[in-house]
């Protein structure tokens, strides 16, 4: 077997061990949130995570999911959805995650569909969260069916729109499509192998990356 093989081999070898674990980096998150293990969940990030305002670290996370899990919530329950992985190089990768979660907030019993732009980092041989990006379709009311506009409706917040299409400029483009006729439309070539999500995206971002 020639040093080129060799190479291609565990080339391929560390690409299928990298994509399982990095399928399980949502699941871990999903669990200790809402468990609320707070050092297991900052512990899927990297030393030096940016935590907003400003503040970096593990530390700065760790006191910003406590503050938010224990005013906004009483509990929580996340079910993954289906995971997109493209790797930019052997130690980056972006990940698009379905995520339908539950939350028990007073009285209400909010009910949401979201998203999350995930960009990945291996670092010392375990991959890691770089950041996480929500994208929300709609949060409300279990018997309150998110029907019209200013889908994401919070207890004791006015309603608002979601980002929840923000990042694919297709949605606005399928409606705002003229009518073809009776001819058929053009049709691009498939994607290219790891650029699925970025060639869905066209260069599109969504502002306040932060992870949620």
């Amino acid at each position: 077997m020639s040093d080129d093989t060799t190479r291609d081999i565990l080339a391929r070898l560390d690409r299928i061990e990298s994509r399982e674990e990095l399928r399980q980096l949502p699941a871990k998150y999903a669990l200790a949130l809402d468990m609320r293990d707070m050092d297991a969940l900052v512990g899927l990030f990297p030393e030096d995570v940016r935590a907003g305002g400003g503040k970096t670290g593990r530390g700065a996370l760790k006191a910003w999911f406590t503050e938010t899990l224990s005013q906004q919530f009483d509990g929580t329950s996340h079910h993954v959805g289906g995971q997109i992985i493209e790797f930019l190089d052997a130690d980056t990768a972006v990940g698009i995650v379905y995520s339908k979660n539950e939350h028990e907030t007073g009285a209400e019993w909010v009910i949401m569909q979201m998203m999350y732009h995930d960009r990945y980092e291996r670092i010392e041989g375990r991959w890691y969260f770089r950041s996480r990006q929500p994208l929300y379709w709609y949060a409300t009311d279990l018997n309150k069916p998110p029907i019209g506009n200013r889908k994401m409706r919070w207890p004791g917040r006015e309603p608002y729109e979601g980002n929840y299409h923000n990042l694919f400029p297709s949605w606005a483009a399928f409606w705002s499509r003229r009518d073809q006729g009776d001819s058929l439309p053009a049709v691009a070539d498939p994607a290219p192998l790891e650029q699925f999500i970025e060639t869905m995206r066209k260069g599109n971002e969504v502002e306040n990356i932060r992870v949620r």
